[in-house]
């Protein structure tokens, strides 16, 4: 395994995310094959593992926790993320909307809270802000909310040890965002990949990214497994230019 340095610790060029485990006939994860794959990665050199509070209908973080648990606490990092993009913030009042909309949720906290259970650990090693982006943004730069004031406040106390964000937006409502909250993250997650270099122009948040000084975390580096399965003509053209290459690679 490769490793990369970030601050002071040495994260292994490949993570593993927990949005996309094998799943039984009842479409709760098959925690079998699942603990083999995190199992193998981790034997391999992989400890970046990335997780979310509703991947998986919100099992993915408890599952995570406790396949881990088994290896040493210093061996491995744990990033999971707060799910602003899917809740609102109206007259006072904090809600999710979208497929969970009617589900309650009493703070910000209590969330923080309920994923730092669900997942077995004191502190997250990596926390983002879950995918900050145009219809998002409003939410995360509430003040009277306080969605990042809150999240600093975690960091000091040592329940975040790196705060970062996510996103699917476009580079300039990630730019603005990152004026808006100058010198506070210290990494942003983007999806990139040779087709999303342009198609989603990761060429041009890379850039602004890079020129600030600010990690880049990749996610979807084969789109969801999408890259690695292509149509046959369209592998011929890839081994053609790289024949020890494989089509994940």
């Amino acid at each position: 395994m490769l490793y990369k340095p970030f601050k002071d610790l040495k994260l292994s060029t490949l993570g593993m995310g927990n949005m996309r485990l094998p799943v039984g006939e009842d479409g709760k994860i098959d925690r079998e094959k699942a603990q083999a794959i995190i199992d193998r990665a981790y034997e391999n050199g992989v400890n970046y593992f990335d997780t979310a509070y509703r991947y998986h209908g919100g099992e993915s973080e408890d599952f995570i926790g406790k396949v881990l648990k088994k290896y040493p606490r210093d061996t491995w990092y744990l990033a999971s993320k707060m799910p602003g993009h899917m809740m609102n913030y109206k007259d006072g009042k904090l809600g999710f909307q979208g497929y969970l909309a009617g589900e309650e949720v009493k703070s910000i906290a209590s969330i923080f809270e309920e994923q730092l259970e669900k997942c077995g650990v004191d502190y997250f090693d990596f926390c983002l802000l879950h995918n900050v982006c145009e219809s998002s943004f409003d939410f995360y730069t509430n003040e009277e909310l306080g969605v990042v004031r809150y999240l600093l406040e975690q960091k000091k106390a040592g329940n975040i040890r790196h705060l970062g964000f996510s996103t699917h937006g476009r580079a300039e409502a990630i730019r603005e965002f990152l004026d808006h909250y100058p010198d506070t993250f210290e990494f942003v997650q983007i999806q990139l990949h040779y087709l999303d270099w342009i198609l989603q122009d990761a060429k041009g948040k890379y850039q602004m990214l890079e020129e600030r000084g600010i990690p880049v975390i990749v996610m979807e580096p084969v789109r969801g497994g999408s890259l690695a399965n292509l149509r046959l003509d369209y592998q011929e053209l890839l081994k053609s230019a790289r024949p020890e290459a494989s089509m994940a690679s």
